[in-house]
C-alpha cells in the first residue's frame, strides 16, 4: 500500500518576499509548514544574501514551476568596486583588490556591451552540476571548478545611482540562467577594475511581482486562520502567457487518462490549427485546469495532468 502523503491538498502560488540570510530551501519549508501543504517547490533559487520575490508553488502548482522559471526576471543590485570575492558577492573572501573606480560616464558607456545575448561564465559558487556534484560543494572543498561560458540574455541594464565612489546601483531585466553575480564581476573587469555584487534584490519573476509579495514574518503572523489563504494565488498564475482551451467533460476525462484528444468543436480545431504544432495549451473544463497539453498532429497531447 502506498504511504499517505502528510499534509493537506493545498494548490496555488505564494509570492514570498524572501528575507536576507535565508536559503530558498528553508523558505520553501517554512511556507509549506504554514499552509500544512503536502508538497511545495520554488520558481527560481535566490542566494541567501539576496532578498525579494521567491515564488513558492504548493501542491499541483509544483507542476507549473518550469513555466514560471522560463519567465524573465528583474533585479535591483549594487556593485562594490575594488574587491574581487571568491563567491562574486559579499559572502566570499576577498581574493584580489584594485584601486581604480569607474566614473558615471565610463559605466554608462559600458552598459550596452552587456545587453542582448552575451556569453557569461557562471560563478564558481553556483548550483550547477560539475561531475555529478553542485559546483559550490566542490568550491567549498577548495577544488578547482571550471564552468564553461554560456549564452544568456539581458534585456535591459540601467545605472540607477552612485551613492559613493565604491558603489554603484543598477536595475536589470534578464532571461533564464543569467547570474547577476557574474554580471557584476564581468562589468567591473570591462571597466578596468574588480568588483562584486554587494546587495541583490529580485523584484519580478515572470508574472510574479514585488507588489504581490508578502514577508515570511507577516505570513506567519496570520497563524492558522484562513488569513494565509488570502495570499494564495491560483496555480494558473504561472501560465498567463499560455493559450487556454475549454474542453467538454468527455474530452477532459480522456486527457486526464493520458490519451490524445481531438476536440469535436470546429472552433476548437480551428484554434489548434491557428496556434500550430508544438504550442502549449492550458486545457480546462469548467473552472478547473485539467492539464498542460501540447499540439501534436492537430490534436492535444497531455504533458502534465493536474489532479484537482
Amino acid at each position: 500500500m502506498a504511504r499517505k502523503r502528510r499534509g493537506n491538498p493545498v494548490h496555488g502560488w505564494v509570492i514570498l518576499d524572501k528575507p536576507l540570510g535565508m536559503s530558498s530551501t528553508r523558505a520553501v519549508g517554512a511556507v509549506r509548514r504554514l499552509f500544512e501543504a503536502q508538497k511545495a517547490g520554488h520558481g527560481g533559487t535566490l542566494d541567501p544574501l539576496a532578498t525579494g520575490v521567491l515564488p513558492i508553488a504548493l501542491g499541483e502548482a509544483t507542476k507549473t514551476v518550469p513555466f514560471a522559471m522560463e519567465g524573465r526576471k528583474a533585479y535591483r543590485f549594487a556593485i562594490r568596486w575594488g574587491e574581487r570575492r571568491s563567491t562574486d558577492d559579499s559572502e566570499g573572501a576577498v581574493v584580489a583588490t584594485a584601486d581604480r573606480r569607474p566614473s558615471r560616464a565610463e559605466i554608462e558607456a559600458a552598459l550596452p556591451g552587456f545587453t542582448g545575448e552575451i556569453r557569461q561564465r557562471p560563478p564558481e559558487y553556483s548550483a550547477l552540476h560539475v561531475g555529478g556534484e553542485r559546483a559550490y560543494d566542490r568550491a567549498r572543498r577548495g577544488e578547482s571548478v571550471v564552468l564553461a561560458p554560456r549564452t544568456v540574455r539581458i534585456d535591459s541594464l540601467r545605472l540607477l545611482a552612485i551613492p559613493d565612489l565604491d558603489h554603484a546601483e543598477f536595475e536589470a531585466e534578464v532571461g533564464k540562467g543569467t547570474y547577476i553575480r557574474a554580471l557584476g564581476r564581468d562589468l567591473a573587469e570591462a571597466l578596468g577594475t574588480l568588483g562584486h555584487v554587494s546587495t541583490l534584490r529580485r523584484v519580478r519573476v515572470g508574472p510574479f511581482t514585488e507588489a504581490r509579495a508578502i514577508s515570511l514574518e507577516n505570513l506567519a503572523s496570520l497563524g492558522h486562520s484562513p488569513g494565509p489563504f488570502g495570499h494564495l494565488l491560483p496555480l494558473e498564475t504561472a501560465l498567463d502567457d499560455i493559450p487556454a482551451l475549454a474542453l467538454t467533460e468527455a474530452e477532459a476525462t480522456r486527457l486526464r487518462c493520458g490519451q490524445t484528444v481531438l476536440p469535436l468543436r470546429p472552433s476548437d480545431r480551428a484554434l489548434i490549427l491557428e496556434l500550430g504544432e508544438g504550442q502549449r495549451i492550458r486545457a480546462t473544463c469548467g473552472e478547473k485546469l485539467v492539464a498542460l497539453a501540447e499540439i501534436a498532429a492537430g490534436a492535444l497531447r497531455p504533458v502534465r495532468v493536474m489532479n484537482l
